[in-house]
């Protein structure tokens, strides 16, 4: 199949964020389904890895959110993680399971072993060119660059004005926030050759005045037409829906 990370279509790729938020629990198979079957092109989906070392698709670091228990995913076995969280998904299976889909991969680990692991199986479920890998810092960009040149790259820096520095550790995309989409920013990730993503919403749980106000993953039509107008490569967004009738003129 072709690498979808690396064409362009004339229109935005449409992400599901955390698997498709607003469709169904996030980052389960039924929100991986359940985007698919609205249209997204791709879904994002977070890893982190338990205490007996298998890489799983869950976004925080604790579970105090999903179910009111204070101890980490990293402190639990996956039989323990699955008692308590019927519906996690382990990286095998969201990549068996994604089919044909996209996949954003938010690797949310600073372990350079664990993150091998995570190309190894890209590489084992034979899903690289369906697989663009979301990684927070620049030594880990260089780290999986120096591993593979297969993958595309994501960079999901914390500042608009790192994007010649992760073109240059190898990344292949840039990450801006929905506040940070305002063209000298965009004109410097295409600058730099790279691709662009754009996350809607507020980038912190406490929202600023700079940022529109949403939470992570929701936008308004004013926003999504904002957005349109930088002309960026993919945008995620927890509910995909949104962006069936309303985001480009060439649609």
């Amino acid at each position: 199949m072709p690498d979808l990370w690396r064409q362009t279509i004339g229109r935005p790729l449409v992400i599901a964020h955390r698997g498709g938020a607003a469709l169904a629990p996030e980052n389960t198979l039924a929100a991986l389904r359940a985007a698919e079957a609205e249209g997204a092109d791709a879904i994002e989906t977070d890893i982190r890895q338990t205490r007996d070392g298998v890489l799983v698709c869950v976004h925080d670091a604790d579970l105090n959110r999903l179910c009111g228990d204070p101890r980490s995913v990293a402190d639990l076995d996956l039989t323990v993680l699955r008692q308590l969280l019927p519906e996690v998904v382990t990286l095998s299976e969201a990549l068996a399971a994604s089919g044909r889909l996209g996949v954003l991969l938010d690797f949310k680990l600073g372990d350079e072993a664990a993150l091998f692991r995570v190309i190894e199986e890209i590489e084992r479920s034979e899903a690289e060119q369906r697989v663009l890998l979301g990684l927070r810092s620049l030594p880990l960009i260089r780290m999986a660059r120096s591993r593979t040149d297969d993958l595309a790259i994501l960079a999901f820096l914390d500042a608009p004005a790192l994007v010649e520095q992760a073109a240059d550790a190898g990344a292949t995309w840039y990450r801006l926030w929905q506040a940070w989409a305002v063209d000298a920013n965009v004109a410097a990730v295409r600058r730099a050759n790279l691709q662009l993503a754009v996350m809607v919403g507020q980038p912190r749980s406490v929202a600023l005045p700079e940022y529109p106000p949403f939470p992570v993953g929701d936008v308004d039509h004013a926003g999504l037409s904002r957005i349109a107008a930088v002309e960026p490569d993919a945008i995620l967004l927890d509910d995909p829906r949104l962006l069936q009738t309303r985001l480009l003129p060439s649609q």
